[in-house]
């Protein structure tokens, strides 16, 4: 079974938000006063969204910032668990270590 690829924050924003609502990066940048270079960064998946984005992006799109925050914190883990795979595999857990 091929594993999906990690979803960043910036594609769910433009492919659930941005592109059904009909606005561009440019309005929602204005509209949030963010830098509208924040926002293209996000969209290309080359920036986190901080707590100040989520508070922004929450007000804005009527969601709450936990929703953006758990979106980034999601992808993170992932992205990290790709990286140490190896290293994580070779730790062994307090409880195996018990028995």
């Amino acid at each position: 079974m091929e594993k999906l690829s990690n979803i960043h924050p910036g594609e769910v924003l433009l492919e659930e938000f941005l592109k059904p609502l009909g606005i561009s990066a440019y309005k929602l940048a204005k509209d949030t006063a963010i830098p509208q270079t924040r926002v293209s960064e996000i969209i290309k998946g080359r920036r986190r969204i901080t707590a100040d984005t989520a508070l922004r992006f929450s007000k804005y799109f009527g969601t709450t910032p936990k929703f953006w925050l758990g979106l980034q914190d999601d992808f993170d883990l992932e992205e990290e668990q790709h990286l140490i795979f190896q290293e994580l595999n070779d730790i062994i857990s307090l409880q195996n270590q018990a028995a």
